[in-house]
């Protein structure tokens, strides 16, 4: 038999009753809260992290990254780890992220289709106007009231969220600064979205704003991301620069880290001196 370190062969001469259970406390990182909804009809559960960083006052204004699937058990966890390491290393500037947790994600982040295959991915779809009155008008107020916040939005989505980012960019771009988009699921209603693009976001005017694309190896996903890109920038439309940043390394199940890592370096870094 291997010998045990000297440490483990002691624990295990030990009498079971002298092990004491150690005592635990919850880990926070941020804090949480409800938000009534009456555009939803529903609360919201949203969890919020403000990365620390040298020099930075508590009371510091901070512009603020919104993303939908922003639940402890979906994508708020990683997406926070983002944010701090890039905070703390100086690859990004500090950004309050403000997550919420789904309640029905393909009603939310859906417009509506007409492609009776969508209809059955779930019970109710077609819902993403109403979730993004409930961003502008209960969401985005709320957390200006609680938290000190700069002017400066930014959203992040992957998958059918981001869908709902793209759709987001071209309808009401004055909603968010920058939108990033990683794998959207633009296969969404025959990809309606894409073939209508150009118009829509020439419809919609808008201030000044970023649309980042990140697509995966995964081809229909790629291909269609591509073609809203060309859409958007040949010729270019005033007021919105597209960014096309392909990962064919990543599948769609691997792409949102490495991707929003990217993107926060690339459009949140800090002002050069």
């Amino acid at each position: 038999m291997p010998r045990l370190p000297l440490l483990a062969a002691v624990l295990l001469a030990l009498p079971a009753a002298t092990l004491a259970q150690p005592q635990t406390e919850p880990l926070v990182i941020g804090e949480t809260f409800t938000l009534p909804s009456d555009v939803l009809g529903e609360e919201r559960r949203i969890n919020v992290y403000t990365p620390a960083a040298w020099g930075l006052e508590a009371d510091t204004p901070l512009p603020t990254l919104y993303m939908p699937d922003g639940g402890i058990g979906e994508d708020f966890l990683h997406v926070a780890g983002l944010v701090q390491i890039s905070v703390l290393n100086g690859t990004m500037r500090p950004f309050r992220l403000v997550g919420i947790e789904n309640t029905e994600r393909q009603r939310d982040l859906t417009g509506p289709t007409e492609v009776e295959e969508d209809r059955e991915i779930a019970p109710q779809v077609g819902g993403s106007a109403a979730f993004r009155a409930f961003l502008r008008d209960e969401l985005m107020p709320a957390i200006r009231a609680a938290y000190p916040t700069a002017p400066e939005t930014a959203i992040v989505g992957e998958s059918l969220a981001g869908l709902f980012v793209v759709e987001t960019a071209l309808l009401e771009p004055d909603l968010f600064d920058t939108a990033i988009a990683i794998d959207p699921s633009l296969w969404w209603n025959g990809e309606r979205l894409v073939d209508e693009a150009r118009d829509l976001r020439a419809a919609s005017g808008g201030q000044p704003a970023t649309l980042y694309l990140a697509t995966s190896a995964q081809p229909e996903i790629a291909a269609a991301t591509a073609r809203l890109a060309v859409a958007l920038t040949e010729p270019a439309l005033p007021r919105l620069a597209v960014a096309l940043v392909p990962h064919p390394e990543e599948t769609h199940g691997t792409i949102y880290p490495p991707a929003a890592l990217l993107a926060f370096r690339q459009l949140f870094a800090p002002p050069t001196e």
